[in-house]
């Protein structure tokens, strides 16, 4: 099976819809409450932030701090398992005090046999060829290593992953380039891009590679990314998108 493959998902309907941070409008992101709504929505993709605590542990979570999305503060990276799973990641939604910032095994736990995973690596930690391996023995664990895409902003992260484990896909996000990069597998351009460049869901088909805009609000656009052969939408509220898109939930 090639890189592109392990992005298609027989019996599922394009465009994918991707949690973004789970459902974040329903529950506080990238928690388990987050991840197990997305999963009860429909969603076809669940998308997290990976960054690694001080003693090496992958954690769910956007910001390199726990300053905006806990009770806590201070870097992610300067606290061990132990001390994050101190706070709450409630997000100050009264109703989910008891949510914590989860690990990449505890999220992997939750994840039906249908469902893929895409990680955003979001420090530069990811660059360390050990650092990558501990992720792709992870993925091995785990048991989901062949329904994995990693994703970023930088080239150099997600090509260090793909130096350790070639058949793994990579993505590439971006804000300002309205054509595609090649030697990626996914694309995630700012959606405005594809605006300025009609052909760019084209071009990247020609080049073998997907496309799924960066809209976590796709809804009132969907049948622009429908037209244009997007392969996967992004949302923040995947029960109202999968239901926008004709489908129904578990």
């Amino acid at each position: 099976m090639n890189q592109i493959d392990r992005l298609t998902f027989p019996g599922k309907t394009k465009p994918y819809v991707m949690a973004h941070r789970g459902n974040r409008v329903a529950c506080p992101e990238n928690t388990l409450a987050a991840f197990r709504r997305a999963i009860a929505d429909g969603a076809d993709i669940l998308e997290t932030d990976l960054h690694q605590s001080a003693d090496g542990v992958f954690v769910c979570i956007h910001d390199a701090t726990v300053d905006r999305t806990t009770n806590g503060n201070g870097a992610v990276a300067e606290k061990t398992l132990a001390e994050l799973k101190t706070l709450t990641a409630a997000y100050g939604r009264p109703a989910f005090e008891d949510e914590r910032i989860p690990t990449l095994e505890e999220l992997t736990a939750l994840l039906p046999s249908d469902v893929a995973l895409a990680l955003e690596l979001k420090t530069d930690r990811f660059l360390s060829a050990g650092i990558c391996r501990q992720l792709i023995a992870e993925l091995d664990q785990v048991g989901v290593r062949d329904r994995t895409v990693v994703l970023s902003f930088s080239l150099d992260r997600i090509r260090a992953v793909q130096a350790i484990a070639p058949d793994i896909p990579i993505g590439w996000i971006t804000l300002t380039r309205p054509w595609p990069v090649t030697g990626v597998q996914f694309l995630g351009p700012l959606w405005p891009l594809i605006l300025l460049n009609p052909l760019y869901v084209q071009w990247a088909h020609w080049c073998g590679q997907m496309v799924g805009p960066l809209d976590p609000t796709p809804d009132s656009r969907l049948w622009l990314y429908r037209w244009l052969g997007c392969d996967v939408v992004l949302s923040d509220d995947p029960e109202k998108t999968v239901m926008a898109l004709g489908r129904r939930g578990s």
